[in-house]
C-alpha cells in the first residue's frame, strides 16, 4: 500500500461537492486523513471563492489507476473539462504526492507543483502531513508552510461531513 495525498477544491455548490467527494473517497479507499477545510479566493481568474482541503489515503492502485479513479469521481460531480484551465469547478481532485515518488508517472507529475506555490494546497498538506518531507526539496511540509511568503488569502471554515464537524473556523 502507498500513501497518497490529494487536494480537493470546489467553488460551485461547494459544500455538496466536497461532501460527495469525501463520501466517494471513503467508499473507494476506506479511512481518510482529512485536513481542516479552508476558503480561498479564486487564483488565476475572477470567480467565487473555493473550498479546499487535503485528504490522505492509502491505496494499492498505480498512479495512473488512481488518477482515473479521481477523474471518475470528478465526472460524477459534474466536472466540465472544456474551457479555460483557470475557471469555476464543481470538483477538482489532484494527486499531490504518492509516497516519495519524484518525476512523471502514468502522465502525472509528482509531487504536484502547486504544493510549493499555492497556500490552499500547502497549508492543509502541512496540517495532515507536517512531518513528511517534500520528495524534491527534502523540507518538511510544516517547514515549507512556516517559510511560505506569497500573499494568498486563506481562512478556515466550519465544515460538517458524515455527521461530524471536521473543520472549525
Amino acid at each position: 500500500m502507498t500513501k497518497a495525498y490529494l487536494s480537493l477544491g470546489s467553488n460551485i455548490d461547494r459544500y455538496r461537492h466536497i461532501s460527495a467527494a469525501l463520501d466517494a473517497l471513503q467508499v473507494h479507499f476506506g479511512v481518510l486523513v482529512i485536513s481542516p477545510v479552508y476558503e480561498s479566493e479564486a487564483v488565476g481568474f475572477d470567480g467565487d471563492n473555493f473550498l479546499n482541503l487535503v485528504v490522505g489515503i492509502e491505496t494499492s492502485l498505480s498512479v495512473g489507476e488512481l488518477s482515473a479513479e479521481l477523474k471518475a469521481i470528478e465526472d460524477k460531480n459534474g466536472r466540465v473539462r472544456t474551457g479555460p484551465k483557470f475557471s469555476a469547478r464543481t470538483l477538482d481532485i489532484d494527486i499531490l504526492t504518492v509516497d516519495q515518488l519524484l518525476g512523471k508517472f502514468d502522465g502525472v507529475c509528482l509531487p504536484r507543483d502547486e504544493v510549493e506555490t499555492n497556500a490552499f494546497v500547502l497549508r492543509p498538506l502541512a496540517d495532515v502531513a507536517g512531518d513528511t518531507c517534500h520528495p524534491a526539496t527534502q523540507l518538511s511540509y510544516a517547514d515549507m508552510w512556516r517559510d511560505y511568503r506569497q500573499a494568498q488569502k486563506l481562512w478556515s471554515v466550519d465544515f460538517r461531513w458524515a455527521g461530524q464537524l471536521i473543520s472549525k473556523a
